[in-house]
Formats: structure tokens, C-alpha cells, sequence
């Protein structure tokens, strides 16, 4: 993976907003994903046990699950230690241990996870109403105590981090989430950015032989427009069975072009 945003993210995105804070029991949690010859930022959201720290909790999940969409992964292995705090001038210090950091991988992956762990932490600490509005945020990481650490052998963690919206997917189904009950009809929504403004979605059936064929499929509008990161959403009504669902960006000149393609598998019952 290049090592650069700049030089591996098409999607063109220049903002990532911070959630916004919820009153459910549900983790924020960021995964890496593949797009085309790409890697970037996606988001479950997972059911939070207990109720510890929650920017602990989101990270203790990034770094120690698996995300429910099996095409998205993480790099990072569970720690054996981690404590999180925010200050009222929204710098969030992460102190974990450098066993995380033991997986073999080049400076592209590292940079991603870095970013990965920024966003995990941030959208936990927005989501539990922890954030200082209109002030930005910044990520302090500490490796067992101390700063300066060589993350993955490869990037000096000598300043304080922040969202890198270079690595953020160009188009990123936000709900359902992969494997979803759902009954008929239903929302699909998420965010996206093309040139055109618009995204094309397909709905394929699944049959129980595992072999698949478009049912539905159609047109929606990302709402700030061509160019720009926006939100999207659209309904559908299908009958019952098992579906996968595509979003992507089309190319009008080559209906077989898809890209930025995120995906889910889901069940209408």
C-alpha cells in the first residue's frame, strides 16, 4: 500500500465529521477494508458488554474482534494492556502496549491502522457525548508509557494524531450492517462521494447454492452533491430471502465499471 493519502485515496474526501453523540449501547468501531486497488476506513457499529470506558471498549474491540463483514480486517493484535482519558481540550491519550503493534506490515498498512485507532477513538469519545463541540480533536499514543514509540517499525509517534480524511472509503453502506435480519421494506443508508453526485446500487439474489443474480437495482442521490462526501439513502421491498446488497460509483460510458464497491450480505425474512 502506498504509504500516502494523497497518492492512494481516490475518493477525493477532504472532511470526516465526528459522529454524533447517541444514547444507544452501541461501539463505533473502524475496520480496514479493500475497494479496488485501495485500502480505507469503514465503520460497524457493535454491541458494547459491560460499562467501562467506552473509547477503552471501542479500541479493546478494534484490536481484539472481528468485524461482522468479512471483508474488512484489522491489522492490530489484542494488547495486553490499554488505558484511554480525555482532557476537557479533547486530547485523547491512548496508553497501549507495544504487543499490538506485532503484526508484519509495510509503512501503507501502518499509516492506515494508525488512522484506524484516531478515528475508533474519536468516534467513541463523539458518540458517548464526550467531545467539546466546535473544538478539534487530537489523539496523544503512548506505547507502554512512553512516546516516540516506532509503530509497526515504522512510523515515529512523536506528535499527536488526528482523522486523516484521506482514508476514508468512497462509499460505505452504513446500514444494514452485514448479515441484518430485515423485514420488507427497508432503508439502505450511508455515504459516499462521485463525480456525478450519484451512486448506483444493486440488490442480488442469493440462492441457497451460493450462486447470485441482480433482482433490483438502481440509481440514488448523495445529498451534497457531485464532488463531494455525502450522505445517501434509498428503500427497497423485496421478497423474502437472501440478498447481497452493492453500492458503488458506475461509470455511465461502462455499466461493468464499479467502483468503490462496498457490499453486504443480508436476510429478508
Amino acid at each position: 500500500m502506498p504509504a500516502s493519502a494523497g497518492s492512494s485515496a481516490t475518493s477525493g474526501v477532504t472532511g470526516a465529521p465526528l459522529e454524533t453523540a447517541q444514547t444507544s449501547t452501541k461501539l463505533p468501531v473502524y475496520w480496514l477494508g479493500h475497494s479496488g486497488a485501495g485500502i480505507y476506513l469503514y465503520r460497524e457499529f457493535l454491541t458494547m458488554t459491560g460499562d467501562g470506558d467506552p473509547i477503552e471498549a471501542a479500541l479493546l474491540t478494534m484490536t481484539s474482534e472481528k468485524p461482522l463483514d468479512g471483508d474488512y480486517f484489522t491489522p492490530w493484535k489484542k494488547p495486553s494492556r490499554l488505558g484511554a482519558a480525555i482532557s476537557a481540550k479533547n486530547i485523547i491519550t491512548v496508553d497501549i502496549s507495544s504487543d499490538a503493534f506485532s503484526t508484519n506490515v509495510d509503512e501503507g498498512i501502518a499509516r492506515r491502522a494508525l488512522a484506524q485507532l484516531v478515528y475508533t477513538a474519536t468516534a467513541a469519545a463523539a458518540n458517548a457525548g464526550l467531545i467539546v463541540a466546535n473544538q478539534p480533536v487530537h489523539v496523544s499514543l503512548l506505547v507502554d508509557g512512553h512516546t516516540d514509540y516506532l509503530a509497526f517499525g515504522k512510523i515515529k509517534l512523536d506528535q499527536p494524531l488526528v482523522r486523516d480524511s484521506g482514508f476514508v472509503a468512497p462509499v460505505w453502506v452504513i446500514d444494514p450492517q452485514e448479515g441484518t435480519d430485515l423485514g420488507a421494506p427497508f432503508k439502505v443508508s450511508g455515504q459516499g462521494i462521485s463525480a456525478s453526485g450519484t451512486l448506483v446500487w444493486q440488490l442480488l439474489k442469493v440462492s441457497p447454492e451460493g450462486q447470485k443474480s441482480v433482482f433490483l437495482s438502481g440509481s440514488t442521490i448523495i445529498g451534497t452533491g457531485p464532488g463531494q462526501l455525502g450522505p445517501f439513502e434509498f428503500s427497497v421491498q423485496p421478497p423474502a430471502g437472501s440478498y447481497e446488497l452493492r453500492v458503488y460509483s458506475g461509470d455511465p460510458a461502462d455499466p461493468a465499471d464499479q467502483a468503490g464497491v462496498d457490499s453486504k450480505l443480508i436476510k429478508v425474512s
